[in-house]
Formats: structure tokens, C-alpha cells, sequence
């Protein structure tokens, strides 16, 4: 309790800090300049814009018109798709409004449509990887999770969270400063806006720690099957699979991480809780990491592919039916496994065939010894 009242106390003092030293300066001037991101950044979001329009108006046309079979995994990468879309329409505007300043209503609707999208993106993500954590740790089971209305109806629910969140964003005022007239610049925030701000970062975190866990989970599972495997050619296979299996964990990691960590710094710095001296570095470097968050919706494209190949049927790999495959009686490699099956432990053999392991529970037929 003591402490809580103590960090108060020191932040309403800064924060009247910071109040004189800007009643001593020339409120007409933003002391905050983008330096050298005034050429680096429109250069690139023009890129990112380019390369994402097309490659997500691609996917977004091979997912409604295509053959691909719908499942729970293509409608969260529809609305994913969707979603960087709209992320790439928003970055023109950026690049327009980092030289010129703009109407700030433009500038409002055109920021939240980008952190809307973004956090979409995270929270997509985060369902198709709890989507494949259970078809790989548990992939005998059914659950809710792995259907089609499930999946749209969660879909539903983020783009409304995301939306209610952003709109609670606009209508929390803002501490009035020199650079309020600039479009996606340094602004101060008030308390309430800070901790709503500490908040998400903090939301943030958890998806992370659910992401290290999960998929820390699913490669010691696809190390486990891997030690079973014998051939080169399944060891190749594990690798492709190993590939397709992370490349979520990947991009997750590299979009959003750097970003959520400069958050925290930045944050303080709008609440006025940190040093003057610090805030014209953690601009361009918070500028700097929201540019590589953007590089999500080039690299969800990769996912699509990966995750809409031959093995996207079976993220696990793993397919527990008798019938499936009437040749996978007479395939060679046959990797024996122990599986929990109706509250028993049964034995099943694992046969790989091109880049998947079907299992199936029946057993190897020898062959029979010639008179």
C-alpha cells in the first residue's frame, strides 16, 4: 500500500515537473523531431504496403474462391488475411502523414483502424496456435475449438474486443503538449490513459508466455516422435514438419515482441514518469519497432502457405483411422507408439508417406517364411 502511494506520489510530482519546464519553453515548438526516420520510414511502409496488398488480396481470393477446404485453422487465417489488409490500406496515410500534417480526425480513424488490425493479428495468432496445440499434444480428441462455427464466433469476439478496447483509446484525453498537432507522433497521456496503455502490454506478455509454453510443449512431442524414426527420409520429414509447426511462434516473435518491449519505457515517458533527456530516443526507437510490427502482414502470407499445404489437414501428423490408407499395411517403415485410447494405452504404428505420419492401430503383418 505504501509503495503504490509513494509511485504516485513521485508521478504527480514529475508529471508538474514536466508542466513547468513546458510553460518555460515555446509551446509553439514539438522539441521531438523524427530525424532520420523522416526518409527511412515512408520508404519502407511504402514496401511493406505494396508486398502486403497484394499477397493478402491474393490469400483473401484463394481462401473465399479457391478449393481449399474450409476448417477451423482457413477461418482464422480469412479473417487474418483480412485483417493485414486493412493494415496495408492504413499505411499509405502514414507515409503522408510523416511529412504533412493532415486533418487529426483522418489521422484518429486511420490510427485506430492500424492497432485495431494489429492486435487482431496477435490474437488470431494466438487461437491458430491454440488450435494446433491441442491437435498435437491431444490429437485423439475433439474439441470445440477445432470447428467452424467455434472459429468464427471467436473471430467474431476479437474484432469486437479490439474495437471496444480502441474506441476506449479515443475517447480517453489526452495531456495537452507542443506535438499535438502532429499526426502519429509523441503525445503525453494522462493516468488513466497510461495504465490503459500498461494494461495491453501487460495482456501482451501472457499470450507470450502461453506461446513459450505451448509450443515448448510441442517440440518436446515432435522430438519424442522424431527419436522413433529411423530412415533419413523421416528424419527430413521431422525437419519440414518442425519448419511448418514454428513459423508462427516466429513471426509472433519477431513482429511484436520488440515492439511491446519498447512499450513500457515509452509508456512511463508519456505519463511523464521518465526523464525528458529519454524521450527523443525511445521516439525513433519506438518508431522504429512499430515499422517491423508492420512486417506482419508480409509474413502472415507465409503462414497461409504453409499452413494450407498437404500437412495443414493434420498439424499433428498424426491421423488415428484404420481405413484411411489401405496402403499403409504394406509400407515398409512402421514406427510402433504407445497411445492413450479409450482410457487405455494401445499400441499403434506411425508410417510415414510423403509429409505425413498417418497412425493406425493395426498391427504389422509379417511376413511369412518361405517352405
Amino acid at each position: 500500500m505504501e509503495s503504490s502511494q509513494l509511485f504516485l506520489l513521485f508521478s504527480l510530482h514529475s508529471r508538474e515537473n514536466f508542466r513547468n519546464e513546458w510553460n518555460l519553453s515555446n509551446e509553439s515548438t514539438c522539441r521531438i523531431q523524427d530525424g532520420f526516420l523522416m526518409e527511412t520510414l515512408p520508404a519502407m511502409y511504402s514496401i511493406i504496403a505494396i508486398i502486403g496488398f497484394v499477397s493478402n488480396l491474393l490469400a483473401l481470393w484463394v481462401f473465399t474462391f479457391g478449393t481449399l477446404k474450409t476448417n477451423s485453422i482457413t477461418v482464422y487465417m480469412k479473417h487474418l488475411a483480412i485483417a493485414d489488409l486493412l493494415l496495408s490500406l492504413c499505411l499509405p496515410f502514414r507515409v503522408a502523414y510523416q511529412k504533412h500534417n493532415g486533418p487529426l480526425v483522418l489521422c484518429k480513424m486511420v490510427g485506430m483502424i492500424f492497432y485495431i488490425t494489429m492486435y487482431v493479428s496477435i490474437l488470431l495468432l494466438s487461437l491458430i496456435s491454440l488450435d494446433r496445440y491441442f491437435k498435437i499434444i491431444k490429437p485423439l480428441q475433439h474439441f470445440r475449438i477445432h470447428t467452424k462455427l467455434f472459429s468464427l464466433a471467436m473471430s467474431m469476439v476479437v474484432w469486437a474486443i479490439c474495437l471496444i478496447t480502441m474506441l476506449c483509446f479515443l475517447l480517453d484525453t489526452n495531456e495537452s503538449g507542443p506535438c499535438d498537432y502532429k499526426c502519429f507522433h509523441f503525445k503525453y497521456r494522462s493516468t488513466s490513459g497510461g495504465i490503459l496503455n500498461m494494461l495491453v502490454v501487460t495482456f501482451f506478455f501472457l499470450l507470450l508466455f502461453f506461446f513459450l509454453y505451448s509450443y515448448g510443449k510441442i517440440s518436446l512431442r515432435l522430438h519424442a516422435v522424431s527419436l522413433k524414426k529411423t530412415q533419413q527420409c523421416s528424419k527430413r520429414m521431422s525437419t519440414r514438419i518442425a519448419i511448418k509447426t514454428f513459423v508462427v511462434l516466429v513471426v509472433f516473435i519477431v513482429c511484436f515482441v520488440p515492439y511491446h518491449v519498447v512499450r513500457i519505457p515509452y509508456i512511463l515517458a508519456q505519463m511523464m514518469i521518465i526523464s525528458e533527456q529519454n524521450i527523443q530516443a525511445l521516439h525513433l526507437v519506438n518508431e522504429l519497432v512499430l515499422c517491423i510490427s508492420t512486417l506482419n502482414c508480409c509474413f502472415d502470407p507465409v503462414i497461409f502457405f504453409f499452413l494450407s499445404s498437404k500437412f495443414f489437414k493434420n498439424p499433428t501428423s498424426l491421423e488415428g483411422t484404420r481405413t484411411q490408407k489401405p496402403e499403409l499395411r504394406h509400407h515398409s517403415v512402421k514406427i510402433p507408439i504407445y497411445v492413450k485410447r479409450k482410457h487405455k494405452l494401445q499400441i499403434g504404428f506411425l508410417t510415414p508417406i510423403k509429409d505425413v505420419l498417418y497412425l493406425n492401430f493395426e498391427k504389422p503383418q509379417t511376413k511369412q517364411k518361405r517352405l
